[in-house]
């Protein structure tokens, strides 16, 4: 083995643990044990794991929070169960879940070995892939939407199919998904990708000018218009216009914006002349526009209109199949930007990535390997080069999120605290309201601005 790699054992009899130890040990393993669950995820979250040995049932619990764990915090972690010789059923059903293989005790230690050499020579090969594309000598081409997860194929199949038509979409999710990235993907798949693709960001003008930014106006229209103006609208003509936080316009621009989509025509500012305009929209948010429904800060009519085809990014927490990925394109993006003789990334670099909640998404992926690419001193990233990821007594939540803005910040950590009440008081949500010193129907609320299930827990 060019390296020595890591084998977490995890059962509660010490004696098994012992035996195990020990014949890992003779075969070259690194290893660290576990008597349950909570002594493994401790592991699982500081450790460079890549292989975990468990019995089904533990002294706090089971092998299947620790399966759980592994694919919501680190899929390239492999999983071997080990379950009694009548409970096959059981095993098939963790190797469903993502399990590499599973063992029938009690235990045949060669066919162990066996199971293990090959389980992480895989692994090798996969890890080892991601080193090897950078020492090609031809370029990498950047791919508009980078993925391997289901969840992502599967919504890039129905953005695909809804690329030929001209409904609205309507694209949802954090800030940092890639929402504008998915736009264009799907301009450029449409039989409109000969015409413009034009951009607006509605959290970034007030009121007045955004109106002017989307319909336009003519000279002396209002002070300081000294010439006329081509809005948007105008400027989509044949294309496509991506609006983007749109549940930040207004009231009242919402139904010029309404009028337009029924109407198909627009009038600048200053003038009576109707314009004909013909584009096709697609609309973003990283709001819940459906509270705001209920509050009537969003009119229901104009959601119905935007919201004809739904797309929904899930975050990059919920997807982290596709980290190493987008950890090898950026690498050699800004290798190449920078002229910086990066090769890759070390392994245990990769793991400390995976184990992230990446509250700021793809966007912050993407400016941790910049930094750490234009400032590495090796050639291959090392765990060091990611010194805002170590989870240090002094690093707090707070302080991983002091780039994003405060907004953003805000909503993540509310998000999390709800998370935590509920957690706390076993779902009962006029006990979590409580914990959080609001009333429950505000709690209420908030469950449902973000998403959170109201389902009890089983």
């Amino acid at each position: 083995m060019n390296r020595k790699h890591q084998i977490l054992i995890i059962d509660d009899e010490a004696n098994q643990r012992r035996l195990l130890d020990e014949f890992l040990q003779d075969l070259g393993y690194i290893t660290v044990q576990a008597d349950g669950v909570r002594q493994a995820l401790a592991v699982l979250e500081t450790e460079t794991v890549d292989l975990v040995l468990s019995d089904y049932k533990l002294g706090d619990g089971t092998g299947e929070e620790i399966l759980d764990f592994i694919q919501e915090h680190n899929p390239l972690v492999q999983f071997i169960l080990f379950t009694a010789f009548g409970s096959i059923r059981r095993a098939v059903e963790f190797m469903s879940k993502g399990a590499a293989d599973y063992l029938a005790k009690p235990l045949d230690l060669d066919e162990l070995e066996i199971k293990i050499r090959k389980i992480l020579q895989q692994k090798t090969i996969l890890e080892e892939n991601i080193q090897l594309r950078h020492s090609l000598a031809q370029p990498q081409p950047d791919l508009p939407i980078l993925h391997k997860s289901r969840v992502m194929a599967e919504l890039l199949n129905l953005a695909m199919r809804s690329a030929q038509s001209n409904a609205s979409i309507l694209i949802t999710g954090e800030s940092g998904t890639g929402k504008e990235m998915l736009a264009r993907a799907i301009h450029d798949a449409s039989p409109r990708r000969q015409g413009h693709f034009i951009a607006v960001n509605c959290a970034a003008l007030n009121e007045n000018l955004l109106e002017s930014e989307l319909f336009g106006h003519e000279k002396g229209s209002f002070t300081g218009a000294e010439r006329q103006r081509i809005g948007r609208f105008e400027e989509a003509r044949g294309g496509t216009l991506f609006v983007d936080e749109i549940g930040e316009i207004s009231p009242a621009l919402q139904v010029k914006l309404l009028r337009v989509l029924q109407e198909k025509c627009i009038q600048r500012i200053g003038s009576n002349a109707a314009i004909p305009v013909d584009f096709r929209l697609i609309a973003a948010t990283n709001r819940h526009l459906e509270p705001m429904l209920t509050a009537g800060t969003f009119r229901t009519d104009l959601y119905y209109r935007l919201n004809v085809i739904r797309l929904h990014i899930p975050p990059l927490r919920d997807r982290k199949e596709d980290i190493p990925l987008l950890v090898d394109t950026f690498i050699h993006r800004y290798a190449r930007e920078n002229r910086r003789p990066i090769e890759g990334i070390s392994r245990d670099a990769l793991h400390l990535l995976m184990r992230h909640a990446y509250p700021g998404n793809i966007r912050e992926l993407e400016n941790l390997i910049e930094r750490a690419v234009v400032l590495s001193r090796t050639t291959l990233l090392q765990p060091d080069d990611f010194p805002e990821l170590y989870p240090t007594g002094q690093e707090t939540e707070i302080t991983r999120l002091r780039e994003l803005p405060l907004p953003e910040a805000l909503e993540y950590l509310e998000r999390r605290r709800i998370e935590e009440a509920l957690e706390q008081a076993d779902a009962v949500q006029t006990r979590a309201a409580e914990l959080l010193g609001i009333n429950e129907r505000n709690l209420r609320y908030k469950m449902e601005k973000y998403g959170i299930p109201t389902r009890r827990r089983q």
